[in-house]
């Protein structure tokens, strides 16, 4: 019978990523020893909201989900606590997203044995620095048919019902795929301006030119000739809307807008979800309502 994972609340203590292999050994013992919740479900620990939003739609019942990163919060600034090394140790299966998202997490699941662990990288087709492959919604797809593959795998009894479930995911990523294509093809060609470039999937789906006034890290502060060179490609290409982050707040895009007589909204990139925030395909629906509000689009 599987190790089972104790819920409960996590520790609040964070780990470096130099007692990672202690933290382990001291969760696996206490998840071992002490859990009274003993069942069969399948346990998968995963990095991040949108691995969680898959692992929770292909598994349905049959899987305990637990994400690292806590409701609400930074996803790039994640850092671990006993309770997460506790978790890793138990689980059956680990999706993760490697490459520098998550720094604390890449640590993590180097102590994990690779037949427990799910890249999503592989299954999404990353190309460059990047790591927001789920604003396109056929890449997601892609990770749902991995892990329906893996769960299938460590569960064969409820196979048929991983990949079914997997199929329902994958509609309902398929008919928004459809809704960003019909809704944005007036759009193809304009410049889309984001707080910072988390949005090139997105754009590369669906015709659009994405400029992020910070990179890839939003932590980093964007030079004066960076503000002057947004600016001018502001004015050149006529956009009327600069994005910035649900989670973030307005900042330093809301200071360019003013400056350049455009306006703003809100986009978000769906790194990170709290309890009453809307779930994935809802907060994908009201990007689209900002994207074709927004943008300088033909018709």
């Amino acid at each position: 019978m599987r190790t089972p994972i104790r819920r409960g609340s996590r520790a609040a203590t964070p780990i470096a990523a130099g007692a990672l292999a202690v933290g382990l050994l001291a969760g696996a013992c206490a998840a071992g020893g002490a859990s009274a919740q003993d069942d069969d479900r399948v346990h998968v620990v995963v990095s991040s909201y949108p691995l969680q939003y898959v692992a929770e739609r292909v598994g349905g019942a049959r899987v305990d989900v637990v994400n690292l990163t806590p409701p609400s919060s930074d996803p790039h600034g994640l850092e671990l606590t006993v309770r997460d090394a506790a978790d890793l140790a138990a689980a059956d299966l680990v999706v993760h997203l490697p490459g520098g998202f998550q720094p604390a997490a890449d640590a993590a699941v180097a102590d994990v044995e690779p037949g427990r662990l799910l890249d999503a990288t592989d299954a999404a087709d990353l190309r460059g620095e990047d790591p927001h492959f789920w604003l396109d919604p056929t890449r997601l797809a892609a990770v749902g048919d991995a892990v329906a593959d893996r769960l299938a795998a460590i569960d064969p009894d409820a196979a048929p019902g991983y990949r079914a479930d997997a199929a329902v995911l994958a509609a309902d990523l398929v008919a928004l795929d459809e809704r960003y294509a019909a809704a944005l093809a007036p759009c193809a060609g304009a410049t889309l301006v984001t707080s910072h470039q988390a949005f090139g999937y997105l754009a590369e789906r669906y015709g659009l030119h994405q400029v992020g006034v910070v990179g890839v890290d939003p932590e980093v502060e964007p030079s004066p000739a960076r503000l002057r060179e947004v600016a001018e490609l502001v004015e050149q290409h006529g956009v009327r809307t600069l994005y910035f982050e649900r989670a973030a707040g307005p900042g330093v895009t809301s200071w360019l807008a003013e400056r350049a007589g455009v306006g703003t909204a809100v986009i978000d990139p769906v790194e990170s979800h709290g309890e009453d925030d809307p779930d994935y395909l809802e907060a994908m629906g009201a990007n689209l309502d900002a994207l074709v509000g927004g943008l300088a689009c033909q018709g």
